[in-house]
């Protein structure tokens, strides 16, 4: 095999495994209810101060009205609010509930993990080189801007 189609076979099968793995360890018991792209909405809004719909758009790289889908569903399954901005109204405002900063939480975890358990397999220069790549990978993706 090609050392180029080695590279794509690893890198469709890590964001495919990566994506299944999420779901499995996040989309159960108490939030079985939402999806994991709900979820990324939910991490995308945080826990810090509240933001707007189209910082929280950008964020999951999904249009306003996408978005608003997804939030309204939210809302009526207890994990977003959504208020009008006091300064302009027309401005609508994302903040998590108790039960969306718990899933925020769960969700916080699992990146944490998995990002120890790639350190532990990698020392020093390996982590240096691991790091380097996955930033020139990820500034390709963003550059495509598909």
């Amino acid at each position: 095999m090609e050392r180029e189609e080695l590279l794509n076979d690893l890198l469709v099968m890590l964001f495919n495994e990566v994506l299944d793995m999420e779901n499995r360890a996040l989309i159960t018991g108490t939030f079985k209810e939402i999806s994991i792209n709900d979820m990324h909405i939910i991490d995308a809004i945080g826990v810090q101060e509240s933001k707007n719909m189209s910082t929280v758009a950008k964020a999951v790289s999904v249009t306003v009205g996408t978005l608003t889908t997804a939030v309204n569903n939210l809302v009526k399954k207890g994990y977003v609010s959504r208020v009008r901005s006091p300064e302009d109204k027309r401005v609508v405002l994302l903040s998590l509930t108790e039960k969306g900063i718990a899933a925020y939480q769960k969700h916080a975890a699992f990146h944490r993990r998995m990002v120890e358990t790639v350190m532990d397999g990698f020392e020093g220069e390996e982590m240096e080189v691991l790091t380097r790549a996955l930033g020139k990978l990820r500034g390709y993706f963003r550059d495509l801007g598909v």
